[in-house]
Formats: structure tokens, sequence, C-alpha cells
């Protein structure tokens, strides 16, 4: 299995530049030449803006090369491993990798509680609801954010644009308000925002619907339009993974599969993590094979760890737990696997394809 996730330069690496800009401590390696940027142009705000889903494959296929966006792409990164929006932007949020932040997939066992959690939504995956116990252990379990610490523990200023957070928005008319204002603060600050789109269109409409070349349109004269009003600035424009049309396989249609595990499947559809009953745990991995295996790469926990897929650094306390005995992955096809509880999509992510694990680096120098 070729692995492509550089974790010497993915997001983790981006965001660990911004620490060092703003004297935090990093936890992982930079990107030199954006240190060199930020070093020596010395912006007094920096923007960094994720559009989920836009990875760079799949734009450079939809939008001319003289769009904005394409235009001022300095480079192709990777996402993280898994290439999904709860490990992605939780490591763009922080400087660290997912086995640090322990924020793994969308659908995360989380052993403490016995219970795998939809991480995003709060509650037990395919509850309706947030789970109080989870609401409590979350106070501990979620890591701080890198705007979090710059406001709390240094002289600058730094907040998160999203539709879920401290500073939080209905429309992304006001989004871009907010981060107006923000903008025009006295002094050094860091602004993070969040849209979730095309991802959000993508999943329900497929990649190359035409409505999918609208709403690139769309941020793209957006970002132009806030960049045109601000002065000393450097805006970072990135995604968090990519996507690609799906054939979805039901986890039901195999039985003998469903019979041998613990508990229900986690993480995501085409990276997904399996506990199996102790009676089985040899035999799933044959049976498996048999079923699945011209579809997915079925790991153990331990190739798992020697693969260091989903990073290095000190490992959250759940992480090899949420790692569960076998994780099988998406690398030759473009099949998702629903189990109990999914929500069968046009597209996905979370596999091992370039248009998945690529994500643009833009930037939009406003400091000269």
């Amino acid at each position: 299995m070729e692995f492509k996730v550089n974790y010497n330069e993915c997001l983790v690496n981006l965001a660990n530049s911004i620490r060092k800009y703003y004297g935090l401590k990093t936890h992982h390696s930079t990107l030199a030449y954006i240190d060199e940027i930020l070093e020596e142009r010395k912006p007094e705000t920096v923007i960094l803006f994720l559009f989920d889903g836009m990875g760079s494959r799949m734009l450079e296929r939809i939008m001319p090369e003289d769009s904005y966006f394409r235009k001022h792409m300095i480079k192709e990164i990777t996402s993280v491993y898994p290439p999904t929006t709860t490990a992605a932007t939780t490591s763009v949020r922080t400087g660290m990798t997912p086995m640090e932040h322990g924020f793994m997939g969308w659908d995360t066992y989380i052993k403490e509680l016995d219970k795998t959690i939809t991480l995003f939504l709060y509650g037990e995956k395919g509850g309706k609801a947030p789970l109080p116990e989870y609401q409590e252990l979350r106070k501990t379990f979620e890591p701080r954010k890198l705007a979090v610490e710059i406001r709390e523990e240094t002289e600058y200023f730094g907040c998160e644009i999203t539709p879920f957070d401290d500073y939080t928005y209905k429309t992304l008319d006001e989004c871009f308000e907010m981060i107006k204002h923000h903008a025009k603060k006295e002094g050094k600050k860091f602004i993070y925002a969040y849209d979730t789109e095309p991802d959000s269109s993508m999943h329900r409409n497929g990649v190359y619907n035409p409505k999918i070349k609208e709403i690139l349109e769309n941020r793209e004269q957006r970002i132009q339009d806030l960049v045109n009003e601000l002065e000393n600035t450097i805006v970072f424009v990135v995604a968090d993974h990519g996507l690609i049309n799906i054939e979805n396989i039901h986890l039901s249609d195999y039985p003998i599969l469903v019979n041998m595990l613990e508990r229900t499947p986690s993480l995501e559809q085409r990276s997904t993590s399996f506990k199996v009953k102790e009676e089985y745990k040899e035999e799933f991995k044959i049976e498996f094979n048999k079923y699945l295996g011209q579809y997915f790469t079925l790991l153990s926990k331990q190739e798992v760890l020697d693969l260091k897929l989903f990073g290095e650094g000190n490992a959250n306390d759940n992480f090899e737990y949420a790692i569960g005995d076998y994780i099988s992955i998406a690398t030759t096809s473009n099949k998702a696997l629903i189990s109990e509880n999914d929500w069968p999509l046009a597209s996905q992510h979370a596999g091992l394809f370039d248009d998945e694990i690529y994500v643009p680096l833009i930037m939009i120098d406003k400091t000269k």
C-alpha cells in the first residue's frame, strides 16, 4: 500500500508555521517557505480560511487555470490520515496529528464512555441528541485550539469564525462581515474561518455537479472582495480534504462479518475501524479479504501503528482504543462501506485516492 500523506508537508505543518509566527510552542516541523514569507512580510493579520472538501485535484479539473484560487495556489500539500473533516480540521486548528488530538474520524470510539461518538455532533453514533456524558468529557478530551492559545497565552488576538464556535455565523455574508470586523482590530491577530462548502453539496450531488463550479466561483469572488478591503494581511486558503464520487457497499449484506464484530464499525466509510470478538480475530481477516479485499486494504492495529498512519507525537489516551483491531482503507476502489447508522452519500472522502488526499495551499499577500 502506497501511503501518500506527507507529515512533513501537510496541514499540520502549516498550522505549526502559524504557531511559530505568533510565538507559540510548535508541536511538529513547520513549512520553511511559509516561515520565510511570514518573517519577511510580518503581516499584522493572518487569515486562514478553510473551504471544506475543496481538494486541489478537483479544483484543477473544475476551475480554469487563470481562476483566482488557482492563480494564487503556491503549493499542493496533503491532508492528514484519514483525509476527513473531523481529523483534518482539528489538525489545522491545533497543529497536532490525529494520533495526538484523538479526533480520528467522524464516528470515533471513546473507551471512557464505551460508545462510538459522532464527535462534531456531540452524540452517540445514530443518536439524535447530544450525549450528556460526552458533553462533560469533551471539556478534557477536546484539544485547545490555536486561535484560543493565541488569544489566551500571547499579547495578540485570535478567533475562529465558524457555524459552531464562539464566534459563530449563520450566513456566509455574516461570516465575511465578522472577518472584516476582527481584521480591523489593532495589533497582531490571527483569524481562522470555515465554510461547509463545497463538501456539503458534493456529498449530496456528487463532485462534478454543475452547482459545484458555481459554489467555487462564489467563494473566489468573496475572498477577492475581502482581500481588496484588507491591508497588511496575508490570507491563506486551504481545504481539509477532497472528495470522489463513490459506490456504496452495505456491510449488512455480509452477515458473516457483522456477526464477528464486538461493536458497530467506526471512523469513516472509506477508512473503517473494526473491533472483532476475540474468537474471530484471525477468521475476520480471512473472511473480510474473501468478500471485500478487492475493494479495501485491511490493516491490523499493529500495521497501522507501524505505518504511522495517524502521524507521530504523544498519543492521545484514546488513540489505540479508537483504532480497534483492524482498519479497512479504500486504496484502489471508489467504494464506501456503509454500516449501522451510516448515511449513504453520492461522494465521500477518507480513503487514499489522490483526489481525497491533496489540498491546495493558496496565499494572497496584501502586505505590500
